[in-house]
Parts: structure tokens; sequence; C-alpha cells
């Protein structure tokens, strides 16, 4: 399935769940903590703005993003978990 979001919604690919601690410790799936990086694998078109131009989203296809813990919803496309969220919820894009 293909999946395009509207206006300023960013449909991002989250990154698995850390499962072991930085010391090597393995973490219970119960206490392992909602990624919040991730891949950005669609975009809308942006948001419109008051004299109904189109206002482009900061992120494209391809960037790996923070974006905030609670926000967003959880969507599976063909058995895969992504996210869909408003580009208001993405804090930063992760440059190398």
């Amino acid at each position: 399935m293909k999946l395009k979001p509207l206006g300023d919604r960013v449909l991002v690919k989250p990154a698995p769940k850390e499962e072991k601690t930085a010391t090597g410790l393995y973490i219970s799936s119960g206490a392992q903590e909602k990624p919040q990086k991730g891949k950005v694998v669609a975009v809308g078109e942006g948001r419109l703005d008051d004299s109904g131009s189109r206002v482009p989203l900061d992120v494209k296809v391809g960037d790996e993003v923070f974006y905030g813990k609670f926000g967003g919803n959880d969507i599976k496309i063909d058995g895969e978990d992504y996210l869909l969220l408003r580009s208001d919820d993405i804090y930063a894009i992760i440059e190398d």
C-alpha cells in the first residue's frame, strides 16, 4: 500500500526500540520507551497560509528526525509500524 500524507502531515518509520542499555543489560518489553526518532518516508504538500498559498515543509523523504514522545498517530501499513505526525511535532532533523 502507498500512503500520501495530506497538508502538513509527515509519515515516519520509527527507529527500533532499544533492547539493551549502554552497559549491555537487556530491557524488558514493558519498560522499553517509545522511540523518538525515525526516518521520513512520505510528506504532505504543506499547510495553507492565510492567503491560500502552500507553505512547504522543512523535512523531506529520507531525513532522520527527532519528534515528540506523545505526538502523532500509530498506524500499520503492510504489517509494519509507522507514525503519522504533523510537521509541528517534529523537533529536529538529524545531520551527520
